[in-house]
């Protein structure tokens, strides 16, 4: 079983971020993320989707027992990054599109 918090703190470790900076990128508050560790919470799933998308990385790479068997093109960064930004709605619009092409 993998243990949400600790992946979540290797991934910043790996980076070399400080809890404000994965705040930062996430576009989570640090009270957010600290919060999960003084409570010993986990993340919805929302949440977590956006500290993914800031680690460059997929829920199911979050979730993967190897962690080396996925990568991402930098243009697949770039777009996961972008649409993490978005707004739900804006995100299922992307989406409709997406299936238009």
């Amino acid at each position: 079983m993998i243990d949400v918090l600790e992946r979540i703190t290797s991934y910043r470790q790996k980076k070399g971020w400080t809890e404000y900076q994965l705040a930062e990128q996430s576009g989570l508050t640090q009270s957010t993320i600290s919060s999960w560790y003084r409570k010993n919470m986990l993340p919805s799933i929302s949440s977590l989707e956006k500290v993914c998308i800031a680690f460059g990385i997929t829920l199911s790479q979050f979730f993967a027992v190897d962690e080396d068997n996925f990568s991402l093109t930098d243009i697949q960064k770039e777009l996961l990054y972008e649409a993490g930004r978005l707004t739900e709605q804006q995100q299922k619009s992307l989406i409709d599109f997406f299936r238009t092409l």
